[in-house]
């Protein structure tokens, strides 16, 4: 024990000393004092410490690190090599605030530990800070209640974009309001994005240091992020952001939004382009690859240069050697995901008994976890179906069309050849789908892809050329083979307009490909589209691509997606239907301004989804949800593309057998949205039927009991920790849900549940057969009051004081409306809501 304490201690001084500390070295003096370079400390400052002051009443204190002014700054505790430096925790922060000092470090001489006693818990580190980084840190202050006690309005990013923005008169005439929003390019969030910053200022006043928004594709993520850099560093819970994304559009992309939004206050740079001097910069974004390459985040970095690291796509940048990059920076974090990968699934139980070691790499693995998520609950969510519900994001037009030999290779038999083997034999194999273009080809099944995708795809409002489209193929082959097939079918139904260049090959092979994927978002891959000079789309309409195109695109123009190879993997699916769900509005692309005010209603309303391989099925009907997912293999997580290519060698089998259509189906989604959006709700009815005092509490209609036992047996347990705020989330609906409207649903008693607009219908329809109002003529009026005082806290509570003047700014309900009402019922109205109707039903 005592060589490997000499050992542990022999290296925390070379260390010290690498990191820039030297040790007192006066002969007389303690062994254990370090400072700052080429500062002096005289026999007064250490006699200030107090006599035996590395002799305190709880122990001994391993090494003492001061500032420049003599004063502790850091407290070091030493373990020796077998121990988990951790264990010193609570002694080193004992004699921390015995000497006033804020930062402790915990190392074995191998693990080391950065811990502010002002932020949060202990970090690891992988070199000890410079004194000039802590000197800096130390200067940084922290104050969790004054970031909680920000005002945060929806108008939050547009007071940096504009700060008298409310004084302009294009603002203050509302028939002026929206072209003085487009010209400015004022960004306001939406109630949900200011909800998800709230969330984080409640978590930040509690104490927290790490958050996650799962929030769906298209639901301004960026917007959110933007407002979160701000108020960290506006209220001086940071200096300096880390903005990380794991491709270089997604690089190009977030640096151009957050110049957008916040270049009025903050100053952005993408860390490549600055190397020298990203230190001036607010806001640093870069790729984690930037930072992976050849170590440059330890060689270049301190821990403590960031105090907020923002990870985007956070599922795709925990794994591997990205996660080192992530954990490396101390101070707080958050994750940005639409589909976080909850490794934990189902594995409490099972997993253990097998390996210890697996249990403990999924607790790692876990999204949820690393962002101190328990119970698989982010900080703030907001689903697809929330957002299609509230109008934000579009649910696709599925096309599931499959060919005779597609339906052949999703069949349970298969697509069945006989091939001679190497000794001359006969022999029969069979392919299935994940085999197409990788062991199975078919040129013919290629063609009639492209051909349906042509012949049904969405033309593009206001040219009528083909719609702007993603294709996701099987590999980089498979893509080239497609972006010929289309372009020489553009070539005949649109001759002349389109030189090669209708559909591109965007893939890793493809030198150029990064830049192609910014230029098809701002419509000018390939030049200008020549259909209409005025409007401003892009030459090529279609982008053919295996991976690249998937994860955190933004290009809201879209118009279809196909799904030219088989998935597997749910966060795969949603993330590539999540690239068609985002609204557009089409004027925005108009450069000629009289018909742009033409267009103005023009918006994106749907998005079609070819299906050639059943996918939409797979995961509807197929797909084992309870399952445990994969864990990735132990070494470092792969960038881009998410098909692997086959481990054995095989003998590839091309048929030159005749394809066609042999079925296509076509269906909407609605608001209920795919199985896949809505499956924790399934669940959750599959255990509650399966429950037999249940079943006999609601077949004796004893609904206080059936609610008493939901709520005591089934709430808040470890397995799934279902709440009513989740299960509410699951089914999209728009209002808070009841225990027993749960009960009901599960067991028959009601086919659905209603909306808040639905429910409010019928308690108005209650209201006029109760009341009997006289006024027939001015009902649509008292419709509206009676909807606006039950949605609109500001409206009720205008009406409520009395004071009604607050109507003329109220957005929902204004004076105008008001004074439309029957008098007798501006306070009727509200004396019956508050008498029969309950709120609590209609809150969101």
């Amino acid at each position: 024990m005592a060589a490997k304490e000499a050992t542990a201690r022999i290296k925390i001084n070379r260390l010290l000393e690498e990191a820039g500390w030297r040790f007192f070295d006066d002969t007389n003096g303690p062994a254990n004092i370090v400072l700052e370079p080429n500062i002096k400390i005289t026999e007064t400052q250490i006699d200030a410490l107090g006599d035996d002051f590395e002799t305190t009443k709880n122990g001994f204190i391993d090494f003492l690190l001061l500032d420049r002014d003599g004063r502790p700054l850091i407290v070091l505790e030493a373990k020796s090599e077998g121990k988990n430096p951790l264990a010193a925790k609570e002694q080193a922060r004992r004699y921390a605030r015995e000497q006033n000092a804020r930062f402790v470090i915990l190392s074995n001489g191998n693990i080391h530990y950065l811990w502010d006693l002002k932020q949060g818990n202990p970090n690891v580190i992988t070199k000890f800070p410079s004194p000039d980084a802590i000197k800096d840190h130390d200067a940084f202050q922290p104050d969790a209640d004054r970031l909680a006690n920000e005002l945060v309005d929806n108008d939050f990013i547009a007071l940096t974009q504009m700060p008298g923005y409310a004084n302009e008169a294009g603002w203050k005439d509302e028939a002026q309001r929206p072209a003085f929003i487009d010209k400015t390019k004022l960004r306001f969030l939406r109630c949900y994005q200011k909800r998800a910053v709230h969330a984080v200022q409640r978590a930040a006043k509690k104490g927290d240091v790490r958050f996650l928004f799962e929030m769906a594709t298209g639901t301004g993520k960026t917007l959110t992020s933007a407002a979160i850099i701000k108020l960290f560093l506006k209220t001086g819970n940071a200096r300096r952001v880390l903005f990380l994304v794991d491709r270089i559009e997604l690089e190009t992309q977030a640096d151009k939004a957050f110049k957008a939004l916040l270049k009025n206050d903050f100053t952005c740079v993408i860390y490549k382009e600055r190397r020298d001097d990203w230190r001036k910069a607010d806001i640093v974004v870069t790729t984690v690859q930037s930072l992976l390459f050849n170590d440059k985040f330890r060689r270049f970095f301190a821990p403590t240069d960031f105090d907020l690291v923002i990870s985007d796509e956070a599922h795709r940048s925990i794994g591997g050697n990205a996660r080192a990059v992530f954990e490396y920076f101390v101070g707080y974090k958050l994750g940005l995901t639409a589909t976080p990968k909850d490794y934990l699934k189902q594995s409490r139980n099972s997993t253990a008994a097998r390996d210890p070691r697996e249990t403990e790499r999924r607790t790692m693995i876990d999204t949820y976890r690393i962002f101190g998520c328990e119970g698989s609950e982010p900080t703030f969510r907001y689903s697809l179906l929330d957002g299609v519900r509230d109008g934000f994001l579009i649910n696709p037009y599925v096309v599931d069309a499959r060919t005779e030999i597609t339906t052949q290779l999703l069949s349970d038999e298969g697509f069945q050849v006989e091939t001679t083997d190497e000794n001359g034999n006969e022999v029969k194999e069979a392919f299935a789908g994940r085999d197409f273009e990788k062991k199975f080809f078919a040129d013919a099944t290629n063609e009639v892809f492209c051909e349906t995708f042509m012949k049904h795809g969405l033309r593009d409002p206001v040219t009528g050329e083909f719609g702007k489209a993603i294709v996701f193929a099987v590999s980089q082959n498979h893509a080239a083979k497609i972006a010929q097939i289309l372009n020489e079918m553009a070539d005949e139904i649109w001759p002349g307009k389109y030189q090669s260049d209708f559909a591109m090959q965007v893939t890793s092979e493809v030198t150029t490909a990064q830049t192609m994927t910014i230029q098809f978002a701002n419509n000018n891959l390939g030049g200008r589209s020549r259909f209409d000079e005025s409007y401003a789309t892009s030459r090529s309409r279609v982008c053919v691509t295996v991976g690249m195109m998937t994860t955190g695109y933004d290009c809201p123009d879209i118009l279809n997606l196909a799904m030219m190879r088989p998935i597997f993997g749910p966060s795969d699916f949603v993330q590539m239907k999540g690239r068609g769900t985002r609204k557009h509005a089409f004027a925005d692309d108009m450069r000629d301004p009289v018909r742009k005010t033409a267009m103005a209603t023009l918006q994106k309303t749907q998005f079609r989804l070819f299906d050639f391989f059943a996918n939409c099925e797979y995961f509807e009907e197929k797909y084992q949800y309870d399952e445990e997912l994969t864990l990735p293999r132990p070494a470092a997580q792969q960038f881009g593309s998410t098909v692997q290519s086959p481990t054995r060698t095989f003998t590839p089998f091309e048929t030159f057998q005749a394809d066609s259509i042999a079925t296509q189906r076509e269906q909407q989604i609605g608001p209920e949205g795919m199985r896949i959006d809505r499956e924790l709700f399934q669940k959750f009815e599959d255990i509650v039927r399966a429950d037999p005092t249940l079943a006999a509490m609601v077949e004796q209609q004893n609904w206080e009991a059936a609610t008493r036992r939901v709520i005591e047996h089934l709430f808040d347990k470890p397995d799934d920790f279902f709440t009513l705020d989740k299960l509410r989330r699951a089914v999209g609906l728009d209002r808070r849900l009841t225990v027993r409207e749960i009960i009901e649903k599960a067991f028959g008693h009601i086919p659905r549940f209603k909306s808040r607009d639905e429910l409010i219908d019928d308690e108005f329809q209650k209201f006029l057969l109760d009341q009997k109002p006289e006024q027939a003529d001015r009902i649509t009026q008292m419709r509206y009051y009676f909807d606006a005082y039950i949605k609109d806290a500001g409206v009720r509570k205008s009406v409520d004081d009395g004071h009604f003047t607050n109507l003329n700014v109220n957005p929902i309900f204004g004076m105008k409306d008001l004074k439309a009402v029957p008098k007798p019922w501006i306070r009727g109205i509200p004396e019956y809501i508050k008498d029969y109707v309950s709120l609590n039903r209609f809150l969101p």
